[in-house]
């Protein structure tokens, strides 16, 4: 089972974003839990993930052109702690897995 957060940061004024909607969906598209980024920009989403597929939904719309970020991963069997990080920019993004 693994442990499962975010960390949204706004690469243009260089600080973190807080108060971005989250969502956090298994593989058949089943809503498992919401979050909300808090002042540092962070959101703890799940604390046991077993392996499998999920997707993140980020509802960023206040912030870029974008609507929403979307970001599927997979949790490998044997892995305690998953961090994907988004970085935003108002016409872009990019993810990691993060430490």
């Amino acid at each position: 089972m693994a442990r499962l957060s975010t960390h949204v940061l706004d690469t243009v004024r260089g600080r973190p974003a807080a108060g971005i909607a989250v969502q956090l969906y298994d593989a058949s598209r089943e809503l498992l839990t919401t979050a909300t980024t808090d002042a540092d920009g962070r959101a703890l989403l799940h604390d046991s993930l077993p392996p499998g597929v999920y997707e993140l939904w980020f509802a960023v719309e206040a912030s870029t052109f974008l609507e929403d970020v979307v970001i599927r991963f997979r949790v490998a069997e044997g892995e305690t702690k998953y961090h994907v990080p988004l970085l935003l920019s108002p016409f872009g993004y990019t993810t990691y897995r993060g430490s």
